[in-house]
């Protein structure tokens, strides 16, 4: 049986919670649609490292300047958790761009160009069509 910790559970329930506020409270335009990818928060409960991604921000550097945009807002942000979550203590928040989605979908494109280009290789020296598919052996 593993070890479910407080402070991962406390990081979880963070985590669901926040993505409703930022989802019905933050009206920012800079913000736009936000993914709460990860929380992450300290054994003494006085800190929350948010981890957030953002849908159609195209550079890397929007994206952060829409976390700083989310920092600004975290005090209001931690008394909203404050009154939902029964908490004794309500961790400060700092939220940080999660370029780890970024990465894989980076990755993934590079995997499948990759098929793609070798399917096209042995269909090229199998002397079969690309268009059909692949050869009958």
């Amino acid at each position: 049986m593993t070890d479910y910790s407080r402070t991962q559970r406390i990081s979880d329930a963070l985590q669901r919670e926040l993505a409703v506020l930022i989802r019905d409270e933050i009206r920012d335009p800079r913000v736009g649609m936000v993914n709460v990818t990860g929380a992450e928060v300290s054994r003494d409960l006085s800190h929350a490292k948010v981890f957030v991604t953002f849908v159609g921000h195209d550079t890397e550097a929007d994206s952060r300047k829409a976390a700083e945009v989310l920092n600004g807002a975290a005090g209001f942000l931690r008394n909203q958790v404050a009154r939902s979550m029964e908490l004794r203590a309500t961790p400060k928040l700092r939220f940080v761009y999660d370029k780890s989605v970024r990465y894989g979908q980076n990755l993934e494109a590079l995997i499948e160009k990759t098929v793609f280009d070798d399917t096209k290789k042995r269909q090229a020296t199998d002397g079969a069509d690309p268009e059909q598919g692949g050869s009958e052996n």
